[in-house]
């Protein structure tokens, strides 16, 4: 009897045009491969003379050497030869031809989890038939003044829980190139190192200027994928410059690629896979390539061997789980707290819905995204135990998939610095600087309201309507409470009270006229223990006021702890100032490597883009600080306006917005074009031993004259 595939749906045999391949030996791969076919087969166990077809194996799986040759002209006796580590990847559930993905199978407790959800969902009063009405997602921010570039998805079968894979702005996206941008700008990414929440972040010494990789060659005429070795010559946060070898000093050919997407090999990755390692096609002047690797390898340092197994891990986030209920500032009144419930958790990011959904509008669910490292986010009972105001139940039992499964504990968050509250300690009508909460681009004269439980303070700003709603909760060593004087001695305008002119204005008199005293100096986070995030550094950065978005921002200056976070695109009114520890900033690529989605600046053309950007909410709370947003409101409708007045209908440009200086994006580096002149049929095969590592280098000789 013919031996057939042992895939489920699929009975090729040797006849059928296939290669088939036994089961390995090893017990390891062996039972990687018997799960794999127990995705269609289940309960299924292999024999001694259970095979796989080819068809279930990548491209990767398999040697290249015989695929190469047989392309060239050259006899092989078989063109396809499992690698030793060769794992079957592609499975259908129907007949062998028929495009139908499988997808991972999900433990019973989970799959049973989300249905409960779904169906909860389904049956509360809030929905209706799918083309009747949907569930809208309201997401809560301080002052709602940003559009995002792709909204989600109201579609009423979505379960208010999702996957840690699944974020904000899932669908299509906007591609927005790093490499192109930050050649534009002529700027610098701020490293990986600087943000201690960051992944990698403790192992991103490994990574330095003059590394060597070994990469996908991008530049060769092979019917097969070929790889050759490239040199690091910048790095912008999780992103590098990378030049082939070869080139020496010509730039024209260096390319941007993601250090921690699996792309970059360590020198010998090729040898121990059995890839091919083909040199540029457009590199001349260079006969002897095993003596220029040699000089140019001998000394130099490569990827670390586990380096994404680093990377895996440190994306690994076991503390917040989703379904756990915890404490979260009301955006609506900042002087309160109200309970959530974790709904999704993303690189760290965590998406929460309010439990008491009474204060909504119909069919909407309101959310509130943060960190889980943010002042914003406590335990179940913390208001309680410092004495801070909590949001009144409504009475109303918390919606479906709105209840959680459990209390958030004490354990789970970073515990603030610890404060001496005896002795000399802040009082209440103590003045200060403080950062505006809801212009978080301001430093203002406030004054300490109520002084609370561990350390925590109520602050309230000078000026305005004395009404503890407007009362903003800071932890005695937080960033944003800095000494009188401050502002003065780091250049930075101070926002006064209305009754005070801020060209006069002098703390002595001040303190003098409202017969008041300044919090002592000692009191406050001064530690500075440097850091290296440098003035017009990029980066990704959370914008505070709707904190759904994370957008291309710049480090517009510093002092001392503080940043000031400029958003590309936007004007500098919409600046913010933020700690260089806050865990709302990330390096370059952060997005990229979490899934989450990326904000583009501002009148910046970006390729694929969604669906145009649409007109921001009305803000939700806080009578003040209004200005911003009716002026990004203008600025968009201004926009909007030139488009359709400037564009023709048959144009796909976008005109860019008039208070915006020109900025398109630069187009991508054009793939170097195939010669003309045939392939010689010849490889020459050389041993090169680099750091007591040997690789055999494969050589096409036409590259090589």
């Amino acid at each position: 009897m013919p031996l057939r595939c042992a895939a489920g749906y699929c009975s090729n045999r040797r006849e059928d045009g296939v290669y088939l391949f036994r089961f390995p030996k090893d017990k390891i791969y062996r039972e990687l491969w018997t799960q794999k076919v127990q995705r269609t087969r289940v309960r299924w166990t292999p024999t001694h003379m259970s095979v796989l077809c080819s068809a279930h194996f990548d491209d990767d799986c398999f040697k290249p050497l015989p695929a190469l040759r047989e392309s060239l002209g050259m006899k092989v006796r078989r063109s396809k030869i499992l690698l030793p580590s060769a794992v079957p990847t592609l499975f259908s559930r129907k007949k062998y031809g028929q495009t139908h993905a499988v997808k991972t199978y999900q433990s019973t407790s989970i799959r049973r989890q989300k249905q409960q959800l779904a169906d909860d969902l389904m049956k509360n009063g809030r929905q209706k038939a799918p083309d009747e009405s949907s569930v809208e997602m309201q997401n809560a921010g301080f002052r709602s003044h940003r559009s995002p570039t792709v909204t989600p998805d109201p579609d009423v079968h979505k379960p208010l829980y999702q996957s840690d894979t699944a974020a904000y702005g899932s669908g299509p996206v906007s591609v927005f190139e790093w490499g192109d941008y930050l050649e534009k700008e002529t700027s610098l990414g701020a490293s990986v190192s600087c943000f201690r929440h960051a992944p990698m972040c403790d192992q991103w010494e490994d990574i330095s200027v003059g590394m060597k990789v070994e990469v996908l060659n991008t530049n060769a005429v092979l019917p097969t994928k070929v790889y050759w070795i490239a040199t690091v010559i910048q790095i912008a946060g999780y992103k590098a410059l990378l030049r082939y070898e070869g080139f020496e000093r010509d730039s024209s050919r260096d390319f941007w690629c993601s250090l921690v997407s699996g792309e970059l090999h360590p020198i010998g990755w090729c040898a121990m896979t059995g890839k091919l390692l083909v040199p540029p096609q457009d590199v001349t002047g260079i006969a002897d390539w095993k003596e220029y690797l040699m000089g140019k390898m001998v000394g130099a340092h490569t990827l670390p061997v586990e380096f994404y197994l680093k990377v895996s891990e440190s994306l690994k986030q076991q503390s917040f789980k989703m379904g756990v209920r915890v404490e979260v500032v009301d955006p609506k009144h900042i002087s309160r707290t109200r309970k959530a419930v974790i709904a999704s958790v993303t690189g760290g990011r965590l998406r929460l819905l309010y439990m008491d959904q009474s204060d909504s509008p119909e069919n909407v669910i309101t959310d509130f995204w943060c960190h889980l490292a943010s002042p914003l986010l406590h335990p179940i009972g913390w208001s309680k135990k410092v004495g801070h105001d909590i949001r009144t139940p409504s009475g109303k039992p918390p919606g479906p998939g709105l209840k959680g499964n459990c209390d958030s504990t004490v354990n789970l968050f970073k515990k603030p610095r610890f404060v001496y509250m005896d002795g000399c300690y802040f009082e209440e009508g103590m003045k200060l600087e403080a950062i505006d909460p809801l212009n978080l681009g301001s430093i203002c004269v406030a004054t300490v309201q109520k002084v609370l439980s561990d350390g925590y303070l109520m602050v309230g700003i000078d000026g305005g309507a004395s009404h503890a709603a407007d009362w903003f909760c800071y932890h005695a060593s937080s960033h944003a409470l800095l000494p009188k004087g401050f502002c003065k001695k780091n250049n930075i305008p101070l926002t006064v009270p209305k009754d005070f002119d801020a060209k006069a204005f002098t703390w002595e008199n001040y303190l003098t006229e409202t017969n008041s005293k300044a919090a002592p100096p000692q009191l406050f986070n001064t530690d500075f223990p440097g850091h290296g995030i440098s003035p017009n550094a990029k980066l990704e950065a959370v914008d505070l006021m709707e904190p759904r978005l994370v957008c291309v921002a710049t480090v517009k200056r510093r002092a001392g702890r503080l940043l000031l976070i400029h958003f590309d695109g936007w004007e500098d009114d919409f600046d913010q100032w933020v700690d260089h520890e806050s865990p709302d900033l990330y390096p370059i690529g952060w997005c990229d490597l979490t899934g989450y989605q990326l904000q583009p600046p501002l009148g910046l053309v970006v390729e694929n883009q969604a669906a145009p950007a649409k007109k921001p909410k009305i803000p939700l709370y806080g009578k003040k600080k209004r200005r911003n947003a009716k002026k990004r409101l203008q600025l968009l409708h201004q926009v909007k306006e030139d488009d359709d007045d400037q564009k023709p209908p048959s144009s796909n440009t976008t005109v860019q917005p008039p208070f915006k200086k020109e900025m398109t994006s630069v187009p991508h580096m054009t793939l170097v074009q195939p010669k003309s002149e045939p392939v010689e049929h010849q490889i020459a095969q050389v041993e090169v031993k680099i750091e007591e590592v040997e690789m055999e280098t494969l050589i096409s000789g036409h590259a090589a004259r």
